[in-house]
């Protein structure tokens, strides 16, 4: 296990001042936040199933932080962490979703059809679209925290719920312990596949323990719509195809996750919810609707011009390279998507993602023909 001194009573025959970390160089939301009175009101607590304030900061205490991201810092074990921890972890939920009071409530919409457009994003410049999520299951602790049982009970529950699917969603499972080397190539391939977690982010808060037992890759025969089972988060739902018909992915997120979160229902462990939080998640950047829209769009010209990035702020977008969150932009082509995870709904936020893609391409297609496109830079959203 990585943690240091996390689960070590003896911390408490040492002041909250010889405890407290040296946060001095570091840049997270986590150092920002925890200051000496809250670690000495805090250090003593646990939550219900063990979870403490040191297990709760120890990956931003390991991790000062990336010169260029601001990063979170900081982990929930289970559902009671954001409230036993709450004088932490309040403030770095508003530091790090803008604003986003204690008292504020968060609206869910997983209705499809709210969606406005999102069918006709021009193909000759995106070139796959996807919107992915997390869940927690009701009644087990987070993957930093939970037990070997816990891991494995989880994964049974998913495969009878993942398995009990069927038309469009008709798949198989893949256990990552018992992966034949041609199904494991065929899933790097399909860049279907997660690994074990090399990110000192995630090794820090405990998630990689027993790898891979009890992990696994689910997805249906037309590989449009994909689980990932006890990686950093108990599920990740991802849908996705290529081109640009955003509507139809947001369509099949919204229709398959209803149904695998029928059959949990059904064993008396629905997903973690409530309405502040919106879904619970490990990690508090995620909290909300966990979702992330995106699509993988050309723009060439866009990229190079200086009003790049306000377009972007303007919009509430974000953009990576299209490899991942630390990659470069290869041929001008960026994967796009909502920045916001708390605070809008899950239907609010791809409508962003699909108005705001579309805009760009206007640009685009105007920068194209050497025009200027300082008239169509939006107004803040």
């Amino acid at each position: 296990m990585p943690f240091g001194n996390t689960h070590n009573n003896y911390k408490l025959k040492f002041s909250a001042e010889d405890e407290y970390p040296d946060l001095s160089k570091h840049n997270n939301h986590m150092a920002k936040a925890l200051t000496l009175d809250i670690y000495k009101k805090l250090r003593d607590k646990q939550t219900p199933s063990g979870f403490t304030l040191d297990d709760v900061i120890q990956t931003g205490v390991d991790n000062p932080g990336h010169p260029f991201i601001m990063t979170v810092g900081c982990v929930a074990g289970d559902e009671e962490t954001y409230e036993v921890f709450k004088d932490l972890l309040d403030p770095v939920i508003q530091d790090r979703h803008g604003g986003y009071k204690p008292t504020d409530k968060h609206k869910t919409d997983l209705n499809f059809e709210n969606l406005k457009g999102g069918d006709d994003l021009d193909p000759k410049y995106v070139l796959s679209s996807r919107v992915r999520t997390g869940r927690s299951i009701i009644g087990y602790t987070l993957p930093p925290h939970c037990s070997r049982g816990e891991r494995r009970a989880i994964e049974k529950m998913s495969i009878e719920a993942l398995n009990s699917l069927d038309g469009e969603f008709k798949g198989k499972y893949y256990p990552l312990k018992d992966m034949s080397d041609k199904e494991q190539q065929q899933l790097i391939d399909d860049h279907f596949l997660f690994d074990k977690p090399v990110s000192p982010l995630l090794l820090a808060s405990g998630m990689g323990r027993d790898w891979p037992d009890a992990r696994g890759i689910w997805h249906n025969d037309n590989k449009t719509f994909l689980v990932w089972v006890n990686e950093e988060d108990h599920l990740r739902v991802i849908a996705m195809e290529k081109g640009g018909n955003m509507k139809e992915v947001f369509r099949r997120f919204c229709v398959g996750l209803q149904k695998i979160e029928a059959v949990f229902k059904k064993h008396n462990h629905g997903f973690m919810w409530n309405e502040h939080l919106g879904y619970v998640l490990t990690c508090p950047s995620n909290l909300g609707t966990g979702l992330r829209g995106g699509v993988h769009v050309k723009l060439p010209n866009l990229s190079k011009h200086a009003k790049f990035e306000e377009v972007l702020t303007r919009l509430r977008l974000q953009k990576r390279g299209t490899g991942g969150v630390d990659t470069a932009a290869e041929g001008g082509v960026f994967d796009i998507s909502n920045a916001d995870r708390l605070g809008f709904s899950e239907v609010e936020q791809v409508q962003m993602v699909v108005d705001g893609v579309k805009l760009m391409i206007e640009m685009e297609k105007k920068l194209e023909k050497g025009g200027s496109i300082d008239d169509m830079v939006p107004a803040q959203k």
